[in-house]
């Protein structure tokens, strides 16, 4: 008799695709296990809104499985408990899954897995979901040719006929949370092919210059990221349909084209630095907690009111609070508003970017932690090698919210404010006295936070240090293969 085959669901809720369950299927009988793991959502990094996603996600899949004849374990408890009780009940059997690059947390878990295998006799098998490469021989030397090549491989079909082996099921914990949340973005795989679809065919035409402001991103920006995170759909299947869409419109005619090839092509560059980043903390799972240069983490001191107000969005500059309080509301803002609200509680507010960026993960509905973390320490000028990057949040305001509508939309205490007048309150003559005043002044909070970065760079041992982190984490040449416009 074939032995059991385990697939263990993590991040890559969906039949297609999905490497692990291929090759389970081959081997014989399939168990899909999904494990809930309270001690995971205890992490201060996670919250109610990633969860109510990870569950329509599961649900998706759940589904998908029942339909086929199969039904999904779902257990919660910690992982090695499961398998040991798996033990007890079957005796020996193979475990499939992905790898995963997240907290350090998970880095943490899967070790105790391995080791769990290994004194159980139990194979455990993991393959590559992403472009990330695992292991000591890893070299960022000839790492974007690898990424093109592996999402250009064909996607692998939903494989037919599985013998389904059914176990135990359990019920997810009951939500202890209320988001207050006014859009919930739907989850699953039929949302994520939705989602992508109508990104490539009607809303990504002006993707380039949509992602850059909190007008049109809510829209023009492509909202694929959550199904990523949760694997509903693989970054590979993104990849070809996104090709295949340029394809399509380069062998149409010309005067339908638009700005679509230029938009997709600066799409495929995303998903390409979305590995670029991931793979950073694959490299180094440490760069949740410390800065890529030690030295860069005594720079900063913690600040319990400063961080406060920059979490309720009561900051005293009207854009950045606008932004905050839309993340909140909505779970996802564009991406350069993502890079302005790091920038300003690192420079402005010279907060510790572990703290900010807790805060902010919490709040993305799509937190991932392989490209949050490594993405919060470049905006925080604190890996050595990238450019120091300040926004002027009375600029941004002016540049991405011309007409000052989003602003008063969420600070609704300026909406006597006319026009540009609401993103500088020194030029207001009576502002009301509701919104605070500024925080900090910006001028010189920055003058500040700059000086002290750039005199670390100046520092002839950290400037050894930095180049030892390019050779580790700088990117190379830009992929040999991607289409151009």
């Amino acid at each position: 008799m074939a032995k059991l085959q385990v697939v263990w669901f993590k991040r890559d809720l969906r039949l297609q695709d999905n490497a692990a369950l291929t090759a389970a299927a081959r081997h014989g009988p399939v168990l899909p296990l999904f494990v809930y793991e309270p001690t995971m959502w205890s992490q201060s990094s996670r919250s109610g809104r990633q969860d109510q996603f990870m569950r329509g996600a599961l649900t998706s899949l759940e589904r998908d499985i029942a339909v086929r004849g199969g039904n999904l374990s779902t257990i919660v408890g910690e992982v090695t408990e499961v398998l040991s009780d798996l033990k007890k009940s079957f005796g020996g059997f193979e475990l499939h899954a992905h790898e995963e690059t997240g907290d350090l947390w998970t880095f943490g878990r899967d070790g105790k897995v391995r080791k769990w295998c290994s004194s159980n006799d139990v194979v455990f098998r993991e393959y590559r979901q992403f472009g990330i490469e695992r292991g000591s021989k890893t070299s960022r030397n000839g790492w974007s040719k690898r990424w093109d090549a592996m999402m250009e491989q064909p996607v692998l079909p939903e494989p037919t006929a599985i013998n389904w082996f059914d176990w135990k099921r359990g019920r997810l914990p009951e939500p202890q949370y209320d988001l207050k949340l006014e859009w919930v973005q739907s989850a699953g795989r039929r949302a994520a092919n939705d989602t992508l679809d109508s990104f490539l065919t009607q809303r990504g035409e002006y993707y380039q210059k949509d992602m850059s402001t909190p007008l049109a991103g809510e829209s023009g920006c492509s909202r694929v990221s959550p199904h990523l995170v949760w694997g509903s759909m693989s970054m590979r299947e993104m990849y070809q349909a996104t090709i295949a869409r340029q394809d399509a419109l380069r062998s149409g005619p010309s005067e339908k084209r638009g700005y679509w090839l230029k938009s997709l092509n600066s799409f495929v560059g995303r998903l390409h630095w979305h590995c670029h980043f991931t793979q950073k903390l694959e490299d180094q799972p440490d760069l949740e907690n410390r800065s890529m240069i030690l030295a860069y983490d005594a720079l900063r001191q913690s600040n319990a009111e400063r961080l406060e107000r920059y979490e309720n969005g009561m900051t005293g500059y009207p854009f950045v609070d606008a932004c905050m309080r839309y993340l909140a509301a909505n779970g996802w803002i564009n991406f350069r508003m993502r890079a302005m609200l790091v920038s300003f509680a690192s420079y402005d507010l010279w907060l510790p970017w572990q703290e900010s960026g807790k805060v902010l993960a919490r709040l993305f509905t799509d937190y991932d932690a392989g490209i949050h973390w490594p993405q919060v320490q470049m905006q925080s000028g604190v890996t050595g090698i990238n450019t120091v990057r300040v926004y002027s949040p009375i600029k941004q305001g002016l540049d991405q919210d011309p007409t000052g509508d989003f602003t008063r939309r969420w600070v609704p205490e300026l909406r006597s404010l006319p026009g540009k007048a609401v993103h500088d309150l020194e030029t207001v003559a009576e502002a009301p006295t509701t919104y605070p005043r500024p925080i900090v002044d910006h001028k010189a909070a920055t003058t500040y936070a700059k000086d002290q970065i750039f005199a670390l760079r100046r520092d002839p041992v950290l400037k050894a240090e930095a180049a030892a982190v390019m050779e580790k984490h700088g990117s190379r040449k830009r992929q040999a293969k991607r289409r151009r416009a």
